[in-house]
C-alpha cells in the first residue's frame, strides 16, 4: 500500500489557487456531503467545533476517496494534539494562535520523527494503514503540510521570521482574533484590519510561502484572492445551512 498524495500541498508549491470550505458541524455525513460539492479543502475544526479526536477519525474517514483534502486545526500547538491527529492519518494540520518563530519551529518539530523533530514513533495507526504502508517512516514527511495561523499584533510583528520558519508551508491569517488584539472585536472588517490583513498577506507572499484565510461572503472572498491568498475558506458549513434553512422559512412565512 502506497503513502497517499497530499495534493493540496503539492497544489500550493505549484501555484495553484485551492478554495476551501471551514466545517465546524463535526458530523462525518455532513462532511461527506461536502465533500462531494467541488471544494479543494475542507478544514475540520478542533478549536471551536465540539469535534474529539473519534469525531474527526470520522471525518476523514468520510473524505477517503474525495478530491476535497482534509485540513484538521488541533485545539492547540501542542505535541499530544498533534501527534494524535497525525496517527489518524491527517496530513494538512493548520496550527492557531503561532506568534513567534519559535512556536512556529516548535510546530514544525511536532510534526517531525527524531531526530529532526519530536513526534513520537507508533506503527498501528490509521495513518500507517495498521502497518500496511511499508516505508511510511521514510516518506511520510514528504507528503505532510504544516499552516501557521498569524491572529495577533505580536505574530504581525513576527510575520517573517514565522514565514520564514522551514518546514512551514504557509501561513493562515485569522481576521476574527486579530481584529480583537487590534481593539476592533467583532469588526473583522473594519478599515485598519483590513488593511494589517493586506499588508500580512503581501508580506507572506514576499516571502514565498502560501498565504490563507477565512472568508465570510462572495465578495470578501474575490478581495482575498485577488489580494494574493493561495488559500481561501469561502464559507462555513453551519453558517451555510442557517441561511438557507433562514430564507426558506422566510419565504413560507411570508
Amino acid at each position: 500500500m502506497e503513502l497517499p498524495i497530499n495534493q493540496f500541498k503539492h497544489a500550493l508549491r505549484e501555484g495553484r489557487t485551492q478554495i476551501g470550505l471551514w466545517s465546524v458541524m463535526a458530523d462525518a455525513a455532513a462532511i461527506e456531503l461536502l465533500g462531494a460539492s467541488g471544494f479543494d479543502w475542507l478544514l475540520i475544526d478542533m478549536e471551536h467545533a465540539p469535534n474529539e479526536l473519534p469525531a474527526v477519525q470520522a471525518q476523514l474517514q468520510a473524505l477517503r476517496g474525495s478530491n476535497a483534502t482534509p485540513i484538521v486545526r488541533p485545539p492547540w500547538n501542542d505535541i499530544v494534539w498533534m501527534k494524535r491527529v497525525l496517527d489518524l492519518g491527517a496530513q494538512t494540520l493548520l496550527i492557531p494562535y503561532v506568534q513567534t518563530a519559535e512556536e512556529a519551529a516548535q510546530a514544525v518539530s511536532f510534526m517531525r520523527y527524531p531526530p529532526a523533530g519530536r513526534r513520537g514513533v507508533a506503527g498501528g495507526t490509521r495513518a500507517t494503514q495498521w502497518g500496511r504502508i511499508g516505508d511510511y517512516y521514510k516518506h511520510v514527511e514528504e507528503e505532510l503540510c504544516l499552516l501557521v495561523q498569524v491572529e495577533t499584533r505580536q505574530g504581525l510583528d513576527n510575520l517573517e521570521a514565522i514565514a520564514a520558519t522551514p518546514g512551514v508551508d504557509g501561513v493562515f491569517i485569522g481576521p476574527a482574533d486579530l481584529s480583537a488584539d487590534m481593539g476592533y472585536l467583532g469588526e473583522s472588517r473594519h478599515p485598519e484590519v483590513q488593511q494589517a490583513i493586506e499588508d500580512a498577506v503581501r508580506r507572506i507572499r514576499q516571502a514565498n510561502k502560501a498565504a490563507g484565510i477565512l472568508a465570510r461572503g462572495e465578495e470578501t472572498a474575490r478581495r482575498w484572492l485577488k489580494a494574493g491568498c493561495n488559500f481561501v475558506a469561502v464559507g462555513v458549513d453551519a453558517v451555510l445551512l442557517a441561511e438557507a434553512a433562514d430564507g426558506l422559512a422566510a419565504k413560507f412565512r411570508a
